[in-house]
């Protein structure tokens, strides 16, 4: 089996805990629209773009609207998150995260960002993640979202490892399908109820370390 060149991180619920954020400013939105948005329906949302994510709320609320009327929505509620995640620091690093970033690249391995986040720069400069990444590839520099693969391939391309060589870390169902279709291998970050296609699911990367990834 090829041995692992490079590892590549969602951002959302693997590295930082901005998930919880996202969560209170859709269930803004729902509440103004009229109808409950529940945690529950928030698991639909995880490692999903913001226009999905958008459509997703509007059919759990049976509301139809026009693109127009979507787009304001869509920003309305960006504004929202970006006022929440604008104030965070190095304390919304999740735990175990830091300490894997860094025994990556101690052990020469390639580390890449692959979120859907248009909001990425931000959070990685507000909690210092940034020097850790060799690659960054967010939600500015992509056309398709989850579980299209176009993230973690491009991530791959920027750092100059082939995709069989590289492991995906992240927490939602569609992120692991992405890896999937890339080519790579993948670790998923939660329970094993709803990341079965991982190769290896992990409660968080507390639980990971380099010598972990011959597992794979």
């Amino acid at each position: 089996m090829a041995s692992i060149q490079a590892c590549l991180f969602d951002l959302d619920g693997v590295l930082v805990d901005t998930a919880k954020y996202h969560y209170l400013a859709w269930k803004r939105l729902a509440e103004e629209l009229g109808f409950v948005f529940t945690e529950q329906d928030n698991e639909r949302l995880k490692g999903v773009s913001r226009t999905a994510s958008l459509e997703i709320l509007l059919e759990i609320g049976g509301i139809k609207l026009d693109d127009a009327a979507k787009q304001e929505l869509a920003e309305r509620k960006n504004n929202w998150y970006v006022e929440s995640i604008t104030s965070m620091d190095e304390t919304e690093i999740l735990p175990g995260a830091l300490e894997f970033l860094k025994e990556c690249r101690s052990n020469g391995l390639k580390v890449a960002l692959g979120s859907a986040s248009k909001n990425a720069m931000l959070i990685l400069n507000n909690t210092g993640l940034t020097p850790y990444f060799d690659a960054i590839i967010d939600g500015t520099k992509t056309a398709a979202a989850k579980p299209d693969p176009e993230v973690f391939v491009l991530g791959a391309k920027e750092v100059g490892v082939p995709t069989e060589n590289c492991v995906v870390f992240e927490d939602a169902e569609a992120g692991i399908e992405a890896a999937v279709r890339a080519g790579m291998r993948s670790v998923g970050i939660g329970s094993p109820d709803t990341l079965s296609r991982a190769n290896l699911v992990v409660p968080s990367l507390q639980q990971m370390s380099v010598s972990r990834l011959a597992e794979l």
